[in-house]
């Protein structure tokens, strides 16, 4: 019914910048939250950054500074400009969306199949 597509992981050296892009499509009345989580080998998924359909955002502390998020609700789209990339930063970035569906009013989670980011030192 639903499904996110992530791109625009890769490798890039530390100081670095990548732009994540994750848009969802399927039968999706509303979009309440989008967010970016990541897993590094050996780690649990952590969470990385969020906004809300209000347009305020959250940040780990570890990324704060350096990430930002923003959305496109018109593409039901959400991006993640990283910059100033550190080795640690490397691991499976996955999109997150929390949505309601055109067949009902409860609301839903889904997950993006993950892209790989790098950061090479």
């Amino acid at each position: 019914q639903v499904q996110l597509v992530e791109s625009g992981g890769g490798l890039v050296q530390a100081g670095g910048s990548l732009r994540l892009s994750c848009t969802a499509s399927g039968s999706i009345d509303s979009i309440a939250t989008m967010g970016w989580y990541r897993q590094a080998p050996g780690n649990q998924r952590e969470f990385v950054a969020r906004i809300p359909s209000s347009g305020s955002t959250n940040y780990a502390d570890s990324v704060r500074g350096r990430f930002t998020i923003s959305r496109d609700n018109a593409k039901n789209s959400v991006y993640l400009q990283m910059n100033s990339l550190k080795p640690e930063d490397t691991a499976v970035y996955y999109c997150k969306a929390i949505l309601r569906l055109t067949c009902g009013p409860n609301s839903y989670q889904y997950w993006g199949q993950g892209t790989q980011v790098t950061v090479s030192s």
